[in-house]
């Protein structure tokens, strides 16, 4: 019988999506799970320009959202 272990990041989802819904167009979700050059880039375009806004919403949603380590988000 095969052993398997789920990699998630230490970041809880729901304080991610929080930040994302309210001040995602800042790239706030960004910095909170160590994403900062998308941080920097999701500030200066306003998340690319609130496109990039609905689309992070929708993948911190449904849990396909990763931190920098490239590991999903906690429940």
């Amino acid at each position: 019988m095969a052993q398997y272990v789920a990699v998630t990041s230490n970041k809880s989802k729901k304080k991610a999506l929080r930040l994302c819904i309210f001040g995602g167009w800042f790239g706030l979700h960004y910095f909170y799970v160590g994403r900062f050059f998308r941080g920097f880039v999701s500030m200066f375009t306003l998340n690319l320009f609130l496109i990039g806004w609905w689309f992070d919403i929708w993948k911190i949603a449904r849990g396909k959202f990763k931190d920098q380590y490239g590991e999903y988000l906690k429940e």
